[in-house]
C-alpha cells in the first residue's frame, strides 16, 4: 500500500520504506530516517514558491505539477524507479514523504494518484 505522511510525523514501523520526495532536504531531519530521498519528484522550485505565497491555485499548482513529468525525463524515470521500489516491497507499505504537514494540498498526493492511476 501506498501511503503519505509529513515527514515530520513520528516515524513508525508500519510507514514500511520511508521515500522523501521533496526539492529540499528538510531542516531538523536526519537522513538515516528515510530509505531513499528522490529530490527531483518535488515540483520545481518556482511552483513551490508560487503555491506558498498564495499566487497560484491548487488547481493551477496540479496542472503546473503534472506538467512536470510530460516535460521532464528525468521525473518519469524517478517515477518508474519509485514503481519499481512501491513493486519490490511486496507485502511492505511505501510511504510518501513532504515537509507539508497536511496532505490534502500537497504534491505528495498528487504523486500517489499518478502511482495508483497509473498517468500523468
Amino acid at each position: 500500500m501506498i501511503k503519505t505522511k509529513s515527514v515530520y510525523d513520528k516515524e513508525e514501523e508500519e510507514n514500511g520504506i520511508r521515500v522523501l520526495v521533496t526539492r529540499f532536504w528538510p531542516r531538523g531531519v536526519r537522513k538515516e530516517e528515510q530509505d531513499f530521498w528522490m529530490k527531483d519528484l518535488g515540483p520545481e522550485a518556482w511552483v513551490i514558491k508560487k503555491w506558498k505565497a498564495g499566487e497560484m491555485t491548487w488547481d493551477a499548482f496540479k496542472r503546473e505539477y503534472r506538467e512536470e513529468f510530460k516535460k521532464d525525463e528525468r521525473k518519469r524515470e524517478l517515477l518508474h524507479e519509485l514503481k519499481v521500489i512501491i513493486k519490490s516491497a511486496k507485502k511492505r507499505d511505501v510511504t510518501l514523504l513532504c515537509t507539508c504537514r497536511e496532505d490534502e494540498h500537497c504534491h505528495r498526493t498528487l504523486l500517489k494518484e499518478m502511482l495508483v492511476k497509473g498517468g500523468i
